[in-house]
C-alpha cells in the first residue's frame, strides 16, 4: 500500500503543519510506502483545508482519502466558523478516514457541528528527528540566569502575545532572560527578539536555551511545543487546548498573568525531573502509526468489508456550492468594510 500527501510543502520558515507534513513525507519515503504519483498512490492524505478542490479530481473507487484535521479553525483564530463549515462537510462527503491532532481537537470540533466517522483516530505530530533531538542540548546551570525561549510564525494574539507582553515588562530579567523567536505584534523592551529561522535554526537556538514558554490559546497540538520538548527543554504551558496532554508531566501549566511567573520557578526549583520526565513518540513512530490507520482502512476495502466514499455530480456540487457561497459572502464582508 502506498501513501502521497497532497500538500505543497515549502521550504522557508512556515507554520506548523508544513513542518510536519514534510518530516512525515520523509519518514514515509524511508518507509518505502510513499508515492510521488498522486494517480499512483492507494491512500491519499490531505490536510485540514488546503487543496480541497485538486483532491476531488483524485477521488476514485480505488483510492482512499484520510483528512488530516486540526481546529476548529474558530476556536484556534478567532472569528472564522466558514473554513470550518468547509473542512467539516469535505470530510462528510468525500473522507474515508478522520485524524485528529488531539483529543481536545476532536472533541471541540464535533461541538462545532463535524460529524463522526466510521473510522477516526487521534495521532499527534513530531517533528523531523534528524533536526531536533537534544544532542548538543546545553546543560542546566543555576549559578547563571535561567534561560527562557518562546517561538510563533504566526502574530496572532491569541498566540499568547499578551502573556509575553506581561513577561516583558514583569520578569526578573536579573535571575532570567528570555527570547522569542518567530513573528510579534509587541515590541518587546527585554525580551530580546529573533525574526523567523528554518528548522535548523530553530533547534540550535532552542538547544541553548533551558525552559521553553508556551502562551497560546485553543492550540490543538503545537508543534512549536512539540519541537522544544525534543529539544530535551522542559515546558510551561498554558492550561489551554492539547498543551496538558503533550507535556504530561515534563512541566508545568498556567492560567494566566497569575501564575506564569509560580510556574517557571517551580519548573527551575526541580528542572532535572521535568527534564527526565519528556516522553512524546518519535516521527518514526508517529508515521507507523498514519500508516497502520490507512492500512487498517485499506484491508477493508480490499476485503469488501468497505465501500471508499465516491465523487457524484450531487455531492460535487453540495461543496462546491458552499465553497462559491463562502466566496461571495467573504467579498461582501471585504466590500462593506472598505
Amino acid at each position: 500500500m502506498k501513501i502521497h500527501i497532497l500538500y505543497k510543502t515549502k521550504s522557508s520558515p512556515y507554520g506548523g503543519g508544513n513542518q510536519f507534513l514534510k518530516a512525515l513525507r520523509n519518514e514515509f519515503i524511508k518507509m518505502k510506502v510513499y508515492s510521488c504519483n498522486v494517480r499512483e498512490t492507494d491512500v491519499i492524505l490531505f490536510n485540514s483545508h488546503h487543496f480541497l478542490e485538486d483532491a476531488m479530481r483524485y477521488k476514485s473507487s480505488d483510492k482512499l482519502f484520510v483528512h488530516r484535521i486540526d481546529g476548529p479553525v474558530f476556536d484556534v483564530r478567532g472569528g472564522d466558523r466558514t473554513t470550518d463549515k468547509i473542512i467539516f462537510r469535505f470530510n462528510s462527503l468525500f473522507s474515508d478516514g478522520t485524524v485528529f491532532q488531539s483529543q481536545w481537537s476532536r472533541e471541540k470540533c464535533y461541538i462545532r457541528g463535524l460529524q463522526k466517522m466510521k473510522y477516526e483516530t487521534v495521532i499527534m505530530n513530531a517533528p523531523d528527528s534528524d533536526i531536533f533531538n537534544s544532542k548538543g542540548k546545553f546543560s542546566f546551570e543555576r549559578n547563571r540566569k535561567i534561560k527562557l525561549i518562546s517561538t510563533s510564525w504566526s502574530s496572532n494574539w491569541r498566540k499568547g502575545f499578551d502573556i509575553y507582553r506581561f513577561l516583558d515588562e514583569n520578569l526578573d530579567f536579573s535571575k532570567y532572560e528570555m527570547t522569542f523567536l518567530g513573528e510579534s505584534p509587541v515590541g518587546f523592551k527585554n525580551i530580546k527578539h529573533i525574526k523567523p529561522l528554518p528548522s535548523e535554526g530553530v533547534a540550535d537556538i532552542l538547544k541553548k536555551n533551558d525552559i521553553f514558554i508556551i502562551a497560546s490559546e485553543n492550540d490543538p497540538c503545537s508543534n512549536s511545543l512539540i519541537e522544544a520538548l525534543h529539544c530535551g527543554l522542559p515546558a510551561v504551558a498554558r492550561n489551554s487546548g492539547g498543551h496538558p496532554r503533550i507535556i504530561g508531566k515534563s512541566g508545568e501549566l498556567f492560567n494566566g498573568s497569575e501564575d506564569i511567573i509560580s510556574s517557571i520557578n517551580r519548573v527551575v526549583s526541580n528542572y532535572e525531573k521535568y527534564q527526565r520526565s519528556i516522553d512524546l513518540p518519535t516521527i518514526g513512530e508517529i508515521a507507523r502509526r498514519y500508516y497502520g490507520f490507512a492500512k487498517m482502512i485499506y484491508d477493508e476495502k480490499e476485503n469488501k468489508q468497505y465501500q471508499p466514499k465516491k465523487i457524484t455530480i450531487q455531492k460535487k456540487t453540495q461543496f462546491l456550492g458552499l465553497k462559491l457561497g463562502v466566496k461571495f459572502r467573504r467579498l461582501g464582508a471585504k466590500i462593506i468594510r472598505l
